[in-house]
């Protein structure tokens, strides 16, 4: 079923559908450090909240990370860890892509914010912006960030410095042959797991560029 974006034939939709501002990313249901279950969840308008799941969804604070838009917003996933939320900013239509907040999980109020890189690929060609759509995966200590220019990031938890990157931009050799490159990295996160990480790269559609490998990545 098509989406309710101008233009859709969905007949579901008004003429004038409103700006891009869906929930694209899963919640997220947590304990807070008080022991107080919490739902958290990001908005494709750039705002994410922290939900009462005991008081139908009773708003507990809400936090503006990016300005939202079409492929706006927080828009793949967010997550969390003992102490804070990690919102990665998409924007990618917007004046400025990409970057990556850290929310205190009890106040709502930022920790850091690690604001978005110069692009690694190729700035002119289309698809290529420092956007972070991608879902990011945290283990103790890291965040992992794919962003649309191919790059996956490391940050640290602790002050949002970048400790780690992987360029997934080129070519490929792959365990079946088959020709493989990578490019941007938008849709699910990398599943780290017994010291790998799994990620794949190129995604066609909706502001990205063209990939098709599934990379993984062990300790040196």
């Amino acid at each position: 079923m098509s989406g309710c974006r101008a233009g859709s034939s969905n007949p579901n939709c008004s003429e004038d559908p409103g700006p891009d501002f869906d929930f694209g990313n899963p919640p997220i249901l947590t304990t807070m450090p008080n022991r107080k279950d919490v739902i958290v969840i990001g908005q494709k308008s750039g705002v994410g909240y922290a939900l009462d799941p005991d008081a139908e969804g009773e708003i507990l604070w809400q936090y503006r990370a990016g300005q939202g838009s079409t492929l706006g917003g927080m828009e793949w996933g967010s997550a969390v860890d003992a102490n804070n939320v990690y919102f990665p900013v998409s924007d990618m239509y917007g004046a400025q892509p990409g970057g990556l907040h850290a929310v205190n999980l009890m106040t709502g109020q930022r920790a850091w914010f690690a604001p978005p890189v110069t692009p690694r690929c190729d700035e002119g060609s289309s698809g290529c912006s420092a956007a972070q759509s991608a879902a990011i995966t945290v283990i103790p200590g890291l965040i992992f960030s794919g962003a649309n220019d191919g790059v996956l990031r490391a940050y640290s938890a602790k002050d949002g410095s970048i400790f780690w990157e992987f360029n997934t931009n080129g070519e490929f050799k792959t365990v079946n042959g088959v020709p493989a490159k990578g490019a941007s990295m938008i849709g699910p996160g990398p599943v780290i797991v017994v010291g790998m990480l799994f990620v794949n790269s190129g995604y066609a559609g909706y502001g990205g560029r063209s990939g098709n490998v599934l990379l993984a990545l062990g300790l040196e």
